[in-house]
């Protein structure tokens, strides 16, 4: 599923992104050190899975171990 970078603080590695049906998603440092990404931006679009309660992985496609550039 894809989602919008909602916020990012590039101090503690934590932030949110928006789902395209509006609901805002939280995500903490290990999400995004997991990630392979060294910055985000407000409105960035990624890649996320989520558990039924947290997101769970955030990437962009051809970016970071394993990523195909397609």
């Amino acid at each position: 599923m894809q989602a919008s970078v909602h916020r990012y603080d590039d101090q503690s590695g934590s932030g949110s992104v928006l789902l395209d049906d509006g609901r805002e998603i939280p995500f903490d440092d290990t999400v995004f050190n997991a990630s392979g990404l060294r910055h985000l931006r407000p409105g960035q679009r990624v890649s996320v899975e989520m558990s039924a309660t947290a997101l769970t992985r955030l990437w962009i496609v051809g970016i970071g171990n394993d990523e195909p550039i397609r």
